[in-house]
Parts: C-alpha cells; sequence; structure tokens
C-alpha cells in the first residue's frame, strides 16, 4: 500500500501564525493540533500517513515537544547546524529530492517557497503532493504549481487543526458567506 509522507516545516508555521496572524508568540492552546493534519492527510488521500516533523535542534532538544510528537505518531527529525544554515529547509528540501525517487504522495506543511525547486520535479506523474499553508501566507510561486496537479489546502479550515478561530481577514468564496458572522 502507498504511503503519504506530511512533512513538516514546525518553524515556518510557527512563526507565520505568531508574526503575521496573532503579533505575537503563540500559546499552547493556540497552536495546531498536530494529530489533526496526520488525520487529515489519511482522510484526504484515503492511505496511511508518516508524519515527519523537522525541527532546528543548534541550541538544544525540545524533550517534551519530542515526547508529544512521538505519541501523536510523528518521528522527530531533530537538526543541528550553523547558525547561517536553515538546516530545517535544507533536511525537508533533501527528504523531498528524495522521496521523487519513489512512489509515495508528499504533503508538505509550510508556506515557503524555498521548496518550490524539490516540490516541482514530484509534479506530473501519479503521485499525489499537496500544500498545507495558511492560504493569504503560502509563497505565491506555489500557485503555478495547480496546474500541474499541486493540491493546496487550508492549515485552518480544511485541516481544522485548531481548537479556536483564528483572527485572519480571509476572503470568503459567496457560497460560503454567512452575513451571521458579521451582524
Amino acid at each position: 500500500m502507498a504511503t503519504s509522507y506530511l512533512l513538516v516545516d514546525g518553524e515556518n508555521i510557527d512563526a507565520t501564525l505568531g508574526n503575521s496572524i496573532l503579533g505575537r508568540r503563540p500559546q499552547p492552546e493556540e497552536r495546531p493540533r498536530w494529530d489533526r493534519l496526520l488525520a487529515f492527510t489519511e482522510d484526504v488521500w484515503k492511505q496511511p500517513a508518516k508524519g515527519l516533523f523537522f525541527l532546528n535542534a543548534s541550541s538544544g532538544l525540545p524533550m517534551s515537544f519530542v515526547q508529544a510528537l512521538r505519541a501523536l505518531g510523528y518521528t522527530a527529525v531533530p537538526l543541528s547546524g550553523t547558525a547561517e544554515e536553515k538546516v530545517v529547509d535544507i533536511a525537508i528540501q533533501r527528504t523531498l529530492d528524495a522521496l521523487a525517487d519513489r512512489d509515495d504522495d508528499v504533503m508538505l506543511v509550510s508556506h515557503d517557497g524555498d521548496f518550490l525547486e524539490s516540490v516541482e520535479p514530484l509534479l506530473g506523474g501519479d503521485r499525489r503532493v499537496g500544500l498545507i499553508a495558511f492560504e493569504e501566507f503560502r509563497n505565491s510561486g506555489f500557485t503555478g504549481l495547480l496546474s500541474r496537479g499541486m493540491e493546496f489546502f487550508d492549515l485552518e479550515r480544511d485541516t481544522r487543526a485548531f481548537n479556536a478561530p483564528l483572527p485572519r481577514l480571509r476572503i470568503i468564496p459567496i457560497e460560503e458567506f454567512d452575513p451571521l458572522q458579521f451582524l
């Protein structure tokens, strides 16, 4: 049976949530429920998902978080490097490149355009490739990949990964507009 690899750029999601949506460091209860992303990936593509959560551990390993990730079914990928190296990005790019030689499906959780070059070779065949991100902060380079079969999922709306609505300003498709939300 095929596998869906869920590659999580936790730093990118945390930074976008904190800097662009909340305007402050997210509290633990405001962060995504990572188990829901695994469940979403399995449900949307109807096959087992293997979650890889990439962590910059250059200044130490957050053991309680790693243990929590393991309990949720993720494989933690702790990385270290120099201050100039974007170790999480490098590791995700290398993982995407390695997946090009396999038939597995790939779901990336990030907004980062640094992955475009590694995602492009995954498109065009039978493999499914998806991106989970906050729609309004997704790198615009990914939009060009939609016509090549890439699927987009909104981190809040599609995956239902948050316990409470986030204070986002998003464009509302008219079929979803509910005036009672504004009255």
